[in-house]
């Protein structure tokens, strides 16, 4: 009787939660060519193909769509299995903060792991711009903050973690003169980055939408409105990014800091922190 890989399965699950073998790689602390071996041993113990072709990016086909909740279901299980064996109870209520980028594209399956690893634990997850996030007259509102940072040699928000800043959209645009942005509103990390590059290299710029929410600039990307900022980890699957073009100029790197502040679920708080960066680091 053949056994299915639980790294394998946690492989596949990765590369479709973050869009791509590289991300996932990122994630898992693999190279890319270790991921892909992942997904080719998991082929080869099926006996089929598990994703195609679609533009320049890697799908799920027939068989991958059909595999990943089963795939999900197994992973659940083997993880409830291992928390129960291994680690104490752990209940109380974490208020996380995190930017919306980082709650719509990557938090949401890690959430969903830590809600069933830690089932007494009440999550209260709220989306703001890291300037808001690490204020100071704003600290007690959150028990966990995960933002931005754009001193990486900061001594009061340590970084974790850096991610590759990228343009984002239809970049052929970029060439037809005047570059149209769509962004988060006036104190977003994003938005001052791609305004001071672009002014630093002579390139004229008009923002043309705005929205804190990163579901609305998607919708205003996938419709051509213009182009916007993000950190690597975080661009929606749809659409295209690079880190510069002949036309774009680099935009550098972008810190992430994980803040735990004083509250009454400690072992809870520091358990999700420790979730968090794992999966993210």
């Amino acid at each position: 009787m053949k056994n299915l890989s639980i790294d394998g399965l946690r492989t596949l699950v990765t590369v479709v939660d973050v869009g791509g073998f590289a991300k996932a790689g990122e994630l898992l602390g693999l190279s890319q060519p270790a991921v892909s071996l992942q997904i080719k041993r998991l082929e080869d113990m099926l006996n089929c193909k598990l994703f195609k072709k679609q533009g320049q990016r890697q799908v799920l086909n027939q068989y991958g769509e059909l595999l990943l909740p089963l795939a999900k279901q197994m992973l659940q299980h083997n993880d409830a299995i291992i928390q129960q064996f291994t680690s104490e109870s752990v209940t109380g209520k974490v208020r996380l903060g995190i930017p919306s980028e980082f709650a719509a594209r990557i938090l949401p399956s890690i959430i969903g792991d830590f809600v069933s690893l830690y089932p007494d634990v009440s999550l209260e997850v709220k989306s703001r711009l890291s300037k808001h996030l690490l204020s100071s007259s704003r600290q007690d509102q959150f028990d966990l903050v995960l933002a931005l940072n754009e001193q990486l040699d900061s001594g009061q928000h340590p970084i974790f973690m850096q991610d590759q800043l990228v343009w984002v959209g239809d970049l052929s645009k970029a060439s037809e003169g005047t570059v149209t942005l769509v962004t988060a509103p006036e104190g977003c990390i994003y938005r001052r980055r791609a305004i001071e590059a672009l002014q630093q290299a002579g390139i004229k710029h008009r923002i043309i939408y705005s929205n804190a929410d990163l579901t609305g600039l998607t919708a205003a990307l996938k419709e051509g409105l213009g182009i916007t900022v993000l950190a690597k980890s975080t661009v929606p699957n749809e659409l295209n990014y690079q880190s510069h073009t002949a036309i774009l100029p680099e935009l550098g790197q972008i810190g992430i800091c994980l803040i735990k502040n004083s509250g009454e679920s400690v072992n809870a708080v520091d358990k999700l922190a420790e979730f968090i960066a794992l999966r993210l680091g």
